[in-house]
């Protein structure tokens, strides 16, 4: 199956939701499937050990200009309390010149940490806040 160049998807038009609320400054978002393998010995190979799926970690990281302090208010004081707190993040991916749009809905997400200070004379504020999730659910795929 061939492709046009123009059919490559754009980042510049993804959306991110986080619990139904738009973050549009948001400029960049990351999440992974990472496979849980456990050795299994085995006798007659060169190495002496095969893979078996045992699960799935969910990692990600969001990636905004900062505009204000929701995100930071929100985790920072649910941490400091003690407080698991999860949200749900949506993902849309829907550049106009592709073959369609794409949207994943990452469940259970915790943000592993937030960023109260990083600034420095003559530069964006832009934070990077990693998470983890335990569910996924594709809403589109493209075909």
């Amino acid at each position: 199956m061939s492709y046009k160049a123009n059919e490559v998807i754009s980042g510049t038009h993804g959306e991110v939701w986080i619990n139904g609320e738009k973050f549009a400054e948001v400029y960049g978002l990351q999440a992974k499937v990472n496979a849980i393998k456990e050795d299994v010995p085995m006798c007659g190979t060169r190495n002496g050990r095969g893979k078996k799926s045992m699960g799935w970690d969910g990692t990600g990281t969001v990636r905004y200009n900062k505009i204000n302090s929701r995100l930071m208010r929100e985790v920072g004081q649910s941490i400091k309390d003690g407080k698991d707190v999860v949200f749900t993040i949506i993902s849309k991916l829907a550049d106009p010149s592709a073959r369609g749009a794409e949207r994943i809905a990452l469940h259970n997400c915790n943000f592993d940490d937030v960023t109260l200070i990083d600034w420095e004379a003559n530069k964006l504020q832009q934070v990077e806040a990693p998470f983890t999730f335990d569910d996924y659910e594709f809403i589109d795929l493209i075909n």
